[in-house]
């Protein structure tokens, strides 16, 4: 293991004050807890919901259909959600998101232990990867599965690293149930970003560990695994097909203009989601004040980094968000540079970091919630509401799975229970209500229409629920009471 090699000063409160930074960053993601649905995230709580209800283990569903995903993430959120109450599965899913996030920051404090022996250097890692502008102020706490995923895959990078260093069986088989647990979180990509890692330590000089034959059998129930999933838990679905062709279409570019647009656009994107810390990494770089000393760790980290990133980049259609799993080492990198360059740059990078955590409090205080009462988030629930009451006594379906629908719809499920939630209407259906995107005479005449910030949810009726509603009862007449003296003043 490398020991610290910079001259920053032995400061017995600077690991202290970092972590007091951390804490404080991490803090920061919890006023999220208490903002209404934002994009696609109600995915995932609503599909944990129609898992319980109809008592699915295994399958993925929304809208009663199957998506043919993996449900480690509704596995935790199904529990937690039912002990909470169903009406806090959004709160609940983004705790696990939040969760997900800070524990890659200390997968990584602790990686970063390991690797140089240094307090303070790991607690500097930990925030820098934390404030990753990306993960800071959006991917780190929306109700999406890219944290916990992120966790799991850098948990058996992580794993991997420390079992080459130690030599240790153990860890490689801590590294391959994280492996195993990232793919049933989302994808196979898990073994790109796993593969990518091992073979830059197999040529970092790790050969001899990844070649032993511990090491084949443990990689070899990895790669297994999928496949057992693939032919007895999900052998009627066709999943393994569907995640395998989704792949496979994501290599195939629309145009070469695009594809030479993304090629460019790509890395400055990502610049921009590792920012400020990576932005101020690589202007030291660039302007050649860091001294590499030989840091190996640094050259297999960046280099793990490199593999990671480059499928994503080459690939003619990807998306940032795929990279999640990659910040932490792109936090372990930053942070080295910076370390290297000595305490003006840490200083530096510190008040930046500062003065973005100050910008996102009264971001995530002040000026979100506001947005999201005035234009976009409270009026999903009060559509929801009013769509209810609208509705009530007939049958409710929905065709709409935007992400204003989507919203809607796990309102709506949630405020119905026990009711079954909201699925796609059955073949030849002949009454009831359907919530769709536009107006359809097909399907029936508009009822109403809800205005949901830049969209328009439209419900739309079939049959007897078409008849006109009978007007609502006129609230009885109160006569006033004939006022008697009190008893005193009688007498």
């Amino acid at each position: 293991m490398n020991s610290s090699s910079s001259s920053l000063s032995p400061d017995p409160n600077a690991a202290r004050r970092w972590w007091w930074l951390y804490a404080i960053a991490a803090a920061s993601f919890l006023p999220a807890l208490g903002f209404y649905y934002v994009g696609e995230e109600a995915i995932f709580p609503k599909s944990a919901l129609e898992m319980w209800w109809h008592g699915e283990p295994i399958r993925r569903l929304l809208f009663g259909v199957d998506l043919q995903h993996n449900p480690l993430f509704t596995w935790l959120i199904i529990p937690l959600s039912a002990l909470a109450g169903w009406d806090s599965m959004l709160v609940v899913t983004r705790a696990i998101t939040i969760a997900a996030t800070v524990l890659s920051g200390l997968v990584l404090a602790g990686l970063a232990q390991a690797l140089y022996g240094s307090r303070l250097f790991s607690a500097i890692a930990a925030v820098i990867y934390l404030t990753l502008l990306d993960l800071f102020l959006y991917r780190g706490w929306l109700a999406y599965v890219d944290p916990l995923f992120g966790l799991l895959v850098f948990a058996a990078i992580t794993a991997l690293w420390l079992a080459c260093e130690r030599r240790s069986a153990v860890w490689l088989g801590l590294a391959v149930l994280a492996l195993s647990g990232a793919f049933l979180a989302k994808a196979l990509t898990a073994y790109a970003f796993y593969g990518g890692a091992a073979l830059v330590l197999l040529l970092r000089g790790h050969w001899r560990f990844l070649l032993s034959p511990a090491s084949w059998v443990l990689h070899g129930a990895a790669l297994v695994f999928p496949l057992l999933w693939f032919r007895m838990v999900m052998a009627s679905s066709g999943q393994g097909t569907r995640m395998f062709s989704e792949i496979v279409a994501k290599l195939m570019p629309q145009s070469f203009t695009e594809y030479g647009l993304k090629l460019l656009a790509y890395p400055l994107e990502t610049l921009f989601c590792l920012a400020p810390a990576g932005v101020i990494a690589l202007w030291l770089l660039l302007r050649r004040r860091v001294d590499m000393g030989g840091d190996r760790h640094l050259l297999t980290a960046a280099l793990s980094l490199l593999a990671g990133l480059l499928p994503y980049w080459l690939a003619p259609q990807s998306h940032v968000r795929y990279l999640v799993p990659l910040y932490p080492l792109a936090g372990l990198v930053i942070a080295r540079i910076l370390w290297l360059a000595g305490e003006g740059a840490l200083g530096m990078t510190r008040k930046w970091l500062i003065g973005l955590i100050v910008i996102k409090l009264a971001v995530v205080l002040v000026a979100f919630p506001l947005y999201q009462q005035r234009y976009r988030g409270a009026n999903y629930a009060e559509a929801a509401q009013a769509i209810i009451a609208r509705t009530a006594g007939q049958p409710l379906y929905t065709l709409n799975v935007s992400a204003s629908g989507l919203s809607v719809t796990a309102y709506i499920d949630v405020a119905r229970l026990p009711l079954q939630p909201l699925a796609f209407p059955p073949a030849g259906w002949q009454d009831g209500f359907v919530l769709a995107y536009d107006p359809d005479d097909q399907i029936g005449p508009v009822v109403e229409q809800y205005r949901l910030g830049g969209n328009t949810l439209y419900l739309l009726c079939r049959g007897s629920a078409c008849a006109p509603q009978p007007p609502a009862a006129p609230l009885p007449e109160v006569q006033p009471a004939e006022v008697q003296p009190a008893e005193g003043l009688r007498r």
